[in-house]
Order: C-alpha cells, then structure tokens, then sequence
C-alpha cells in the first residue's frame, strides 16, 4: 500500500508589502489549520524574490479538494 500523497496549496504575493502580506496570510493558514485539526500540515512563507513572496500550507490529497475550495489558493504542487 503506497502512503498518499502532499499537496502544496500556494498564493503569490508581489510587490514591495509582498513579504508582509505572505507573513500575515500564512497566520490565517495556520488559524485554519488547527481549526480543521489537520494535524499533518505544514504551513511557511517564503522569498522567492526581493518583491515576490508566497505562503502556502501543505494538506494530504483525500483533504485538497475541501481546502482548495475554501481557501481558493493560486496554485498547487504535488510533492514527493
């Protein structure tokens, strides 16, 4: 039985409040991940470039259509 895969939701930020925005998106990923009791997620935000930020949350793949929905992130990478 192969264990079931990562899904890394993703919203971009650009600009020069870019980091100020991810930093502050990704408290509301985490306030929404203890609320849902996901327990197994992991949220960040990161650089990418000095004017372009992302936050995400990662979720396991039975969880991503429901997360996606309510949260409508801009991407999503599939992790290994």
């Amino acid at each position: 039985m192969s264990a079931e895969a990562n899904i890394k939701l993703i919203w971009d930020f650009r600009g020069p409040d870019a980091e100020g925005l991810a930093v502050h998106h990704e408290k509301h990923l985490v306030q929404y991940r203890d609320r849902n009791g996901m327990i197994h997620s992991q949220t960040g935000s990161n650089e990418l470039s000095p004017k372009h930020w992302v936050a995400w949350i990662t979720v396991a793949e039975n969880e991503m259509i429901a997360t996606r929905d309510a949260l409508r992130p801009h991407r999503g990478e599939k992790l290994i």
